[in-house]
């Protein structure tokens, strides 16, 4: 019983599905229908299904046939009606048919016109295909072109930029064009002749800069003289914020980067055209007047491409190779302050170049490079310096050399540089500069002390007075009260050595100016050299006038007198040095002027040769005596010449009244005593051999004139007869012939106070001698064949007894 519900229950559930499947079939598309009647052969039950499906296939044409049945008058009307239709189709045909025939006729036309566009189309595309190709070229060709533009203007570092964008931005996007390899392949050959045309531009640039080096130096130091004069105007009014100017203000720093539409970067010439500026107004910065950029874009260049070592060494080589061009002065340098400003202005403009690539690139060179190439310049220059001004000789040009030395040397400090052992060759040129000095005060000493008419200066008014008084610092109560006309004691040349002695003490003062000194140690400069003025130039100078042949004893008398004033002044001269240096004479080690005995010394030297002056003027007198030796006639008066000679005397003593008492003293007292002496030379000459009683007598005559003479005083000062003692010898000796009292001269010879004290025995002997060959000679005359008479032959005896003892007396003094 439960297998047949089973059964029956299984058959319920397969009858569902097979009616499901049916329902498949029925409303799915034959295409998709496959799935479903897998289903069908996969079951145990398709004999069943086939049964269903024959059912359903019968049912289905049951109804088909009953609809067709229903429709069957309208299926036949429509027949009726397609067959009306068919004709008029027909009729339609041919319409269609001769109308498309008409229709391709007048379509030919449209065809061929179709075709055309069509070709126009297809150019079309190729040509915008092209266009796209080529504006993918176009940058790279026009980039190409700049470069070449580039290249042709030398603007090298934007060459080398754009052939860097060209090769790694450009080139890639169209590399498989054949002109982009040729391209590719020239790219090295070009940085190749960039680097050549940089370098030789750099070239260009170094030659240039080495032939205008004296420009750039002239420019600089310029600015540093300008400096220097605002720094003079600051120091002289209140320091309100003043400052000195920094290093940054001395030149002008350029910009490092090189822009491609600069006009700057545009030029290669290393010196800009610059117009040369008046006095007044602003003086152009040194680097102003350089292009900098050919340095700029070479180290730019090789630095990009690597060889940035290679520029340095190059550029640092090329360089040295100029310092020492620049260092090696002209033979002539020595012989106008224009071949010293030259070699100066190239040096500093060499130094200028070179600081300011230290300060605008960064390592072309460095401070190490910098001061090597320095220490060499300093040793160069200082030696140079010292060979050629060794062959200055005149003081202006030393000064000025000198000046130009603290130019240079200010300007380079300025750029710093250090400078100290210029500043110490400049203390050597400072011994130089005193030398030149000394030569040319030389000349004007000479040349004063040579046109001076050696004459007290005569004033008719208080101008003029006032005008010495002015140039020299006399004062004299006396000499003021006095009315006009008046005569100062001394000449001109007094005032004039006294300025040109304060002359001297400037010049020193301006060589001591700017050199960083001390007051104390330009104070002792000028003492130092102001002494070697007066002890050596001006004392030969004097002297050297003292000793001419033709100087007269009226000049010698002035000059000891100037000198005398000029002694005076010393203290002034003192004061004067102490007033311009701010040193006091109290300061220890302070240098103390020896004026004082450089005219001492002139005047002793002009004392002494009016002592000789006055005896050559004495022998001069003499030798126009002209004594008769064997005259019998007793004179009456005294001799010409001695007569001349005492008014010589008295004329020239009577000058001597505005020297020092004790000047005029030794002048007169040397000059009797000369007198004196020469006189009894005269006498005792062995030339005369003989004489007679009356020549002593004249000769007699002529001593008491010289006794007389002295005795008038000619020079105030002298005590009674001191002056007189001069001819005390030749007195005692003409007493003792003339009043032949040999008696008292023997008896008391030897004792302190006898009355021929002064008269020598041999003296005596040889005036004796002398005497008796004259009387000899004369008795033998009258006698000559007969004897002597009486009182001849007892005198003659007396001669001959005196003379014996007169021989004895003097072998006993020499013994």
């Amino acid at each position: 019983m439960e297998r047949g519900k089973m059964a029956e229950a299984e058959s319920l559930e397969t009858a569902a599905e097979h009616e499901r499947i049916l329902r498949e079939i029925e409303s799915t598309d034959t295409a998709c229908i496959g799935p479903t009647l897998r289903s069908v052969y996969d079951g145990e039950e398709h004999g069943r299904f086939m049964e269903k499906l024959e059912t359903r296939i019968r049912n289905h044409d049951r109804e088909i046939e009953k609809m067709c049945n229903f429709h069957y008058q309208g299926f036949v009307d429509s027949i009726t009606e397609l067959l009306k239709v068919r004709g008029e189709a027909q009729k339609l045909k041919n319409q269609v048919t001769d109308t498309n025939r008409k229709l391709q006729h007048e379509g030919k036309e449209l065809v061929i016109a179709m075709e055309e566009l069509k070709q126009c189309r297809l150019q079309q595309r190729n040509i915008s295909a092209t266009v796209d190709k080529l504006m993918l070229c176009l940058p790279v060709l026009e980039m190409y072109s700049k470069l070449r533009d580039q290249m042709k203007t030398k603007r090298h570092y934007p060459a080398l930029k754009t052939l860097e964008h060209l090769e790694h931005t450009y080139l890639p996007q169209v590399s498989h064009y054949r002109f982009c390899k040729v391209m590719v392949d020239n790219i090295p050959k070009l940085r190749e002749e960039i680097k050549d045309v940089s370098m030789s531009d750099l070239k260009d640039f170094l030659e240039s800069i080495r032939k205008h080096s004296d420009k750039i130096g002239e420019t600089a130091m310029k600015q540093a003289q300008q400096q220097r004069n605002l720094d003079n105007i600051v120091l002289q009014q209140p320091r309100i914020g003043s400052k000195r100017k920094s290093k940054k203000d001395a030149y002008i720093i350029f910009d490092t980067e090189i822009e491609s539409t600069s006009p700057k970067s545009e030029q290669d010439s290393g010196i800009l055209d610059v117009e040369d500026e008046e006095d007044d107004e602003e003086v152009p910065g040194a680097q102003d007047l350089v292009d900098f950029s050919p340095v700029y874009r070479c180290l730019h260049i090789y630095s990009v491409l690597g060889a940035r070592e290679t520029f340095e060494n190059y550029y640092r080589k090329q360089r040295r190779k100029q310092a020492r061009l620049v260092l090696q002065p002209p033979s002539n340098m020595h012989e106008t302050l224009d071949g010293y400003r030259k070699y100066f202005n190239q040096i500093v403009g060499f130094f200028v170049v070179e600081d300011h690539i230290l300060h605008t690139t960064q390592g072309l060179v460095n401070r190490a490079y910098i001061d090597e190439l320095w220490e060499m310049a300093l040793s160069k220059t200082i030696a140079a310096l010292r060979t050629h001004s060794s062959y200055c000789s005149d003081p202006n040009l030393v000064l000025d050399l000198k000046n130009l030395i603290v130019l240079f040397a200010d300007t380079l400090q300025v750029y710093g540089f250090p400078v100290n052992q210029l500043f110490d060759m400049l203390l050597e040129i400072r011994d130089q500069y005193s030398e030149t000095l000394l030569k040319k005060w030389a000349g004007i000493f000479r040349s004063i002390l040579d046109s001076d008419n050696y004459s007290p200066i005569p004033v008719t008014s208080e101008e003029m007075y006032k005008k010495v008084v002015g140039q020299f610092p006399f004062q004299d109560t006396e000499l003021e009260k006095q009315p006009f006309p008046k005569k100062f004691p001394f000449s001109e040349f007094v005032p004039k050595v006294y300025n040109q002695i304060k002359e001297f003490i400037y010049a020193c003062l301006k060589f001591s100016e700017d050199l960083h000194l001390s007051s104390t140690e330009v104070d002792d400069m000028i003492r130092k050299s102001t002494n070697l003025l007066l002890t050596r130039t001006l004392s030969n100078s004097l002297q050297n006038v003292i000793k001419r042949k033709n100087i007269g004893l009226t000049e010698l008398v002035q000059i000891i007198i100037n000198t005398t004033h000029l002694e005076k002044s010393c203290k002034y001269l003192e004061e004067f040095i102490t007033n311009i240096t701010n040193v006091l004479p109290e300061t220890v080690h302070t240098t103390k002027l020896y004026g004082t005995t450089t005219f001492k010394d002139a005047r002793h030297a002009a004392e002494e040769e009016i002592y000789t002056n006055l005896n050559q003027k004495i022998d001069q007198f003499l030798q126009l005596a002209d004594y008769d030796w064997m005259t019998g006639d007793l004179g009456h008066k005294a001799s010409d010449y001695l007569v001349d000679l005492i008014a010589f005397l008295r004329s020239t003593f009577a000058v001597f009244t505005h020297l020092p008492g004790k000047v005029a003293q030794t002048a007169c007292m040397s000059a009797c005593k000369h007198l004196a002496t020469s006189l009894m030379q005269l006498l005792l000459e062995a030339e005369v051999r003989q004489l007679t009683l009356g020549a002593l007598q004249q000769f007699n005559l002529d001593v008491r004139e010289c006794e007389q003479f002295a005795r008038s005083g000619p020079v105030p000062g002298f005590q009674e007869d001191t002056l007189q003692l001069a001819f005390i010898d030749l007195r005692q000796l003409l007493d003792l012939f003339i009043q032949w009292d040999w008696s008292t001269y023997l008896a008391d010879y030897g004792q302190p106070n006898c009355k021929y004290l002064r008269v020598n025995p041999k003296t005596a002997l040889t005036l004796l001698e002398k005497i008796s060959r004259e009387m000899k000679d004369t008795s033998r005359k009258n006698n000559m064949f007969a004897q002597f008479r009486k009182n001849e032959r007892d005198k003659q005896k007396l001669i001959d007894a005196v003379a014996k003892q007169l021989r004895g007396l003097t072998s006993s003094h020499h013994s």
